[in-house]
Formats: structure tokens, sequence, C-alpha cells
């Protein structure tokens, strides 16, 4: 599948993906800005930020005129904020492609920023952040990710906390807007069935009026864990919820693909080690998933799952258990080769959607600067040799670089620390 790339002279960039075989298209604006790049006192900002473009504009005055128009022709509209980027997308009909760029592009540009929606904006964002407290399988990634990343924005959740959005007033959103919302900084894909000389024109008229300024930077973490560490969020809950990992590398890292594919042998998916040895062969839990987390600075492994409060402790043993056999012995040849067709069936099946598609290329735009194709992935993928496994799990299997969260009814962090000592892999 081919794309088209052009920078304007602004320094935004705009990605075009014409597929032949689709109705519908995808129309996404992402900036590569995201909480990490918040103050303090700004926490919450980006995610308050993205509310509020659907607010209403001068040609849309409320939510209501956005989300009917784009109700009216069947689209699919949402965005999301992480804390690297912040995405605004519409998906449709590939005959109302210029509709779905007309509105994402309004809302983008020229949200109005009513200092009353703001307000009563403020009590929907407080009760998200309450939605968020009682959902433990949710909130135990931000307890995992503040115990790796403490005293770094980025170990801070995306949402905020109720004191600093309270605080946000309209001059804060326009000083926010104004020195992070940059061209630099911003990405329009469009992935679908459309004729592309029309729609690029058209992106380029509307976007070609953002100024050109400097990309701000941000504070990289720094790392200096010397021993296991575990965080306890005592809380009343049906389940203990755990997010167990270690410290692994950054977006760019030359062993990024092994790395995935560790993760996929390990607990990606129903036939991996962990789902096997946790839920069908003890029936410990209902779910259990190993995923790879990358950033520009920094990255993990970790395996995430929800059990009995007393099965707590057996279950750590068994993912540690995992951890440790995968960096003293290598993956069968049979297992590393289901871990990448995976991968690659995955990835084509995804590629049948318009969404996906431009999701796939605007992320990796924003993110990395550039777009590796599916091709190029799969190259890439087809050289990771289980001796190459084995490295990398001898590599980030170490107890300096083991980490434990936990939500549930528990107190006493003294009984993980013997749980945690492993002896580490030879070099």
């Amino acid at each position: 599948m081919k794309y088209h790339k052009t920078t304007l002279n602004n320094g935004l960039r705009i990605i075009t993906i014409p597929m032949q075989n689709t109705q519908t298209v995808t129309v996404v604006v992402m900036v590569g800005i995201g909480s990490r790049y918040e103050s303090e006192k700004e926490a919450g900002l980006s995610h308050f930020l993205e509310h509020m473009f659907f607010k209403g504009t001068e040609k849309r005055p409320s939510f209501h005129d956005i989300s009917g128009e784009l109700d009216a022709i069947g689209g699919e509209f949402n965005a999301f904020t992480a804390k690297d980027k912040t995405g605004y997308y519409a998906k449709v009909d590939a005959k109302h492609a210029s509709v779905a760029l007309d509105v994402i592009s309004d809302i983008f540009l020229h949200s109005k920023l009513d200092p009353a929606e703001i307000e009563k904006e403020k009590g929907t964002i407080i009760q998200e952040i309450n939605m968020y407290e009682d959902t433990p399988r949710a909130q135990v990634g931000d307890v995992f990710e503040n115990l790796l990343f403490q005293k770094s924005s980025l170990g801070r959740e995306v949402i905020g906390s109720k004191n600093t959005v309270q605080s946000f007033k309209r001059d804060d959103f326009i000083r926010y807007k104004e020195k992070l919302y940059i061209p630099g900084s911003t990405v329009i894909c469009i992935a679908g069935n459309f004729f592309e000389k029309n729609i690029s024109g058209s992106i380029k008229k509307i976007f070609s009026v953002m100024k050109k300024s400097q990309k701000p930077g941000f504070k990289k973490v720094t790392e200096k864990q010397t021993r296991p560490q575990a965080r306890i969020k005592n809380k009343k809950t049906d389940q203990t919820h755990f997010i167990l990992g270690n410290r692994a590398y950054h977006q760019d890292h030359k062993d990024r693909f092994a790395l995935g594919l560790m993760s996929v042998i390990l607990g990606g998916n129903t036939s991996s080690r962990l789902f096997v040895e946790i839920r069908e062969k003890r029936g410990l839990a209902y779910s259990v998933n190993t995923d790879v987390e990358a950033y520009q600075d920094c990255g993990y492994l970790a395996t995430q799952s929800g059990v009995e409060h007393g099965k707590l402790e057996e279950t750590l043993k068994i993912v540690l258990n995992e951890y440790k056999k995968i960096a003293f012995q290598k993956v069968s040849g049979n297992e590393l080769k289901k871990a990448k067709d995976y991968i690659k069936g995955k990835s084509v099946m995804n590629f049948e959607s318009s969404d996906e598609v431009a999701i796939f290329h605007i992320d990796q735009e924003v993110r990395k600067g550039q777009i590796m194709t599916l091709p190029e992935i799969f190259r890439k993928i087809d050289k990771v040799t289980q001796a190459d496994i084995l490295r990398v799990a001898k590599d980030i299997f170490r107890n300096n670089k083991l980490n434990l969260a936990v939500i549930g009814p528990h107190k006493n962090l003294k009984n993980f620390d013997k749980i945690l000592r492993f002896s580490n892999p030879k070099s």
C-alpha cells in the first residue's frame, strides 16, 4: 500500500493513502503533544483541551452542531489523548470525505473554548476521574507507570487530578494551544477511497494558515533503579489487579522487534506461555496479557492480570518463572515462527479498514518522523532469531529492572520482597 507525504512550508505534514478496495475514508489529525509536556499545574490540560475541541466553533457553535453533522451521514468520530500524542478523527462513507475533513479541521483550528463550556466540562471530566477510580483494571496501569517514572511528567495520569481540572481557565487553554499545537508537531492523514488531487489541495489550503514556530522539548526520563520495586494501592475490590514488568527499550531501539516477539510468546495471545499456565492449566485468571510500551526515551515490557486476592503470590511466581525461563533457555523455532506469523496476520487484517491504515501511518510519522511499511516491518521481524530473543531476555529480565503495581486489599509490601528477587541470567 503506497502513501504520499507532503510537508508544507510551515512544517505541517500531510499523509495521503489511497485505498481503492474500501468504501470508507478516515481523516485523522494528530499532534505530537500529550500529558508529558505539561507542568504540574497543567496536569490534565492536554486531555481537557481534547474535550473542548468538540464543544463548538464559529461555524458549528455547539457540540450538537458538530456531532449532528457527522451523525447525519453515519460517521464515526472521536478523539484520544496519550502521554506523547493527541488525535482527532472521523471515519465516513467515502462520498462524504470532504465533510469529515471540514469538521475535523474546523474543531482543530477554530474551537471557541467558551468559558461557560469549560466550567460545565469540568464536571464531566471529574466524573471521568471517578470512573477510573472505580475501574482498577484500567487504573493499575497508571500505578505502574507512576512507579517507573517517579518525579517525571511521564509518571502522571493523563487525565490530571480533580484539583488541576478545577483550576483551569480559558487563558490556560489558549496559552497551551498556542505554545504546543504548532504545525511542526502536527500531522494530517487521510486514508481510504478518495480523489487524491482534490483532497490534498483542500488540506494544504486549510492548514497553511497555521504559523510556523519551534517545537518544544520535554524532560527525558532518568532511570536509576537498583533493585526491584513495588507499589500497592490499597482498595476494596472483588479482584486483585496487578502489572508485573521490567524496564526495556525506547521506541527506536534496535532490539524492539525481538522484544515485541518475546512479548507475544510470553503473553500476547491465547496460546502464549502465560495464558496457558495461568488461565488454562490453573484457572487463576480470566485474562492475562503481556505487552510492550515504548516512548521516545524509555519503555517497558509488562504482564497484567486480575486474580483472587489469595492467589496473587502464586500468580506472580508463575509470571516470574516464565520471565526466568525465557532468559535462560532459547525459545523453540516453532514458537518463534508462530509469534512472527501472529504479528503478520494481525497486521494484514488491520489493513482492511481505512481507520487502522490511517492510525498505523500517522502514529509512526508523529512519533518518529518516518514511516516503515508493512513489508519493511515484516523483513525486520523475519531477521529475529532464537538467539536474539535469548539475548534480549537476558538483558531485560534483571532484578534492577523489575517493577510490580497492585490494586486490591493488600497492605504489606514486605510480602512481595522475596517473590520479586530472582537470580539474574548470565550475560
